[in-house]
């Protein structure tokens, strides 16, 4: 009986606890569709779609590969969410990290919250520094080139700590604040992302829909990637689509958003931001992108400020201002989340600021942006084995007579089989991608499967040594 002992215990300091970081969310917290609407829209219609939809082009995608493939790995996105991270956090409704602290121990969680949180922070970092180049602009700031590795100008510090400080504020209200800035910022910036692309086309030449399809694979989409960037097809986006948000979904991250959900179903809100979000922004931030290229070919920096202001002006500020800050808030929240554990002294509020800092100093180098495709794809795979492995103890473990939530029902402080899956699957896809030759993307489905048969033969060896509760 110790696990109900134990959320008795929890349940009794919810009242002090109003993020309910190690006890379930209560009936009287449950939070409609709506709420998820708005997190996820305004999350998803945000600071990353100013970077990744430029860097498409940068890799030289077809239209129809970027159109089809993001159709198909979207909607294999938002099925993750509903089917596989959905069902675990309305029946258990805790945090991912008090959820894998029951499975793992408290000393094997920390080394994984200090990596989710750490990633977390880089996440938040690329969108505080998108946020910057809008600030940038009418200071007249020098903006980070593709090729930029260090903080190119003071202004450029000066305005990174800028935004940095105002977004870890918001984030440290907790859960209520962060969703409702979404709320507020959510519909306002889909018709400024809108607005965008519409205003693009005819800078492109784009007087009618007649010709359209000929002139996108013409001087939008090209086929062809620029000077030092590698060419991306149809499989390169079907993957990104579906694995952008990979520690979200598959990873199980957002078992801590959806626990507040009333059913399951609440988890295809996050279609808005996919359909919305990583196709309608994604396409209009490469429209963006492709008018900068046509007046200035030589102009190859992914500037999401001037981009957006050069198209539609002050509204363009604004809105990648606003982008990059409600990604940042949900982001840095998680991240406040993972490192509780690791600073139990510190109130969630305070632990939210140290990961805003985090955030703010890693926004200070644009290699992180300009490398952003890749970084999401690492950050995903990083934290895709634990995802398995909460699905699998929780679904799987029981029909082979393992227990589940092992650490918790045997006190131990560190679960070995799930180290084992964790440490193996990602060392053998890590060992794919740098001398396999095998592309990032490409690696985390095969991996997936990989940490979960870990898991499951694992389990079944390290369980023969506790005698049956």
């Amino acid at each position: 009986m110790p696990s109900r002992i134990a959320d008795t215990a929890a349940a009794a300091t919810a009242s002090e606890d109003s993020e309910f970081e190690r006890s379930p969310v209560p009936d009287t917290h449950l939070k409609g569709a709506r709420s998820f609407v708005g997190m996820y829209a305004g999350e998803h219609v945000a600071g990353t779609e100013f970077m990744i939809g430029p860097l498409f082009v940068a890799h030289g995608v077809s239209a129809f590969d970027l159109l089809v493939g993001l159709l198909l790995g979207n909607t294999l996105a938002v099925l993750c969410w509903r089917f596989l991270c959905a069902p675990i956090a309305v029946r258990r409704r805790l945090t991912l990290y008090f959820h894998l602290e029951k499975i793992v121990g408290p000393k094997l969680v920390v080394l994984y919250n200090l990596a989710n949180g750490v990633m977390f922070c880089f996440l938040a970092g690329a969108m505080i520094a998108v946020s910057a180049t809008a600030v940038g602009v009418p200071l007249d700031m020098p903006m980070p080139k593709l090729s930029d590795m260090y903080p190119t100008s003071l202004a450029w510090v000066l305005a990174v700590f800028g935004v940095g400080a105002v977004i870890a504020v918001v984030a440290a209200k907790g859960y209520d604040m962060v969703a409702k800035f979404a709320d507020m910022c959510a519909p306002w910036m889909v018709l400024v992302f809108l607005a965008c692309g519409l205003a693009a086309l005819p800078q492109l030449g784009v007087k009618s829909f007649d010709g359209l399809w000929d002139l996108a694979n013409a001087s939008i989409w090209t086929g062809k990637p620029l000077a030092g960037q590698s060419k991306f097809g149809f499989w390169h986006i079907a993957f990104f689509g579906w694995f952008a948000n990979m520690a979200m979904h598959i990873g199980m991250a957002d078992l801590s958003i959806l626990r507040f959900a009333r059913k399951p179903s609440s988890a295809y809100a996050a279609g808005v931001g996919m359909f919305v979000g990583h196709y309608m922004a994604w396409i209009a931030a490469s429209l963006l992108y492709a008018v900068q290229l046509k007046n200035d070919p030589s102009n190859t920096a992914v500037a999401p400020g001037p981009m957006a202001y050069g198209v539609t002006s002050w509204a363009g500020i604004l809105c990648v201002i606003f982008a990059g800050w409600t990604t940042a808030n949900p982001t840095i929240y998680r991240a406040g989340l993972a490192f509780q554990t690791l600073l139990p002294r510190l109130s969630r509020a305070q632990v939210t600021l140290v990961a805003g800092a985090v955030s703010t100093v890693a926004a200070l180098f644009p290699a992180l942006v300009m490398k952003l495709l890749d970084f999401v794809a690492l950050y995903g795979l990083i934290l895709m084995p634990m995802g398995a492995v909460i699905l699998l103890d929780f679904w799987v473990l029981p029909r082979f007579g393992l227990k589940s939530d092992l650490a918790e029902v045997r006190r131990l402080p560190f679960n070995w089989a799930a180290a084992a899956a964790w440490i193996l699957s990602l060392a053998l896809c890590l060992a794919l991608v740098q001398w396999g030759g095998v592309e990032i993307f490409f690696v985390a489905l095969p991996g997936w499967f990989l940490a979960a048969i870990i898991y499951i033969v694992a389990s079944k060896i390290y369980q023969r040594g506790f005698v049956p509760a």
